[in-house]
């Protein structure tokens, strides 16, 4: 089982990864916050202080198109938000 699935790059991760030495990943659905810890520590090298994890729920989505409305729902996802330790940093483009 992949526990992390991609960093999340925006513009506010990015500000607090550089304020507070927090960065941000979408996980598996079924991965507990000493797995992420675990995952987290073995990728990238680092030791975690804090794991924060948020359950998202899909997004109900409806479009009009030539044959009617048309209903759906993007899928679940969790996010964690991972504290690493003080002069520990995480560099997602250095594998570019």
């Amino acid at each position: 089982m992949s526990v992390l699935i991609k960093p999340i790059i925006t513009e506010k991760m990015t500000a607090d990864s550089e304020l507070f030495n927090r960065y941000g990943f979408y996980v598996d659905p079924k991965a507990n916050k000493l797995e992420i810890k675990d995952a987290v520590e073995a990728t990238y090298g680092v030791s975690v202080e804090k794991v924060r994890t948020m359950n998202y729920g899909p997004t109900r989505k409806s479009r009009y198109t030539k044959t009617g409305i048309q209903h759906g729902k993007t899928n679940a996802m969790k996010k964690a938000i991972v504290d690493v330790a003080e002069g520990d940093i995480i560099d997602f483009y250095s594998n570019l």
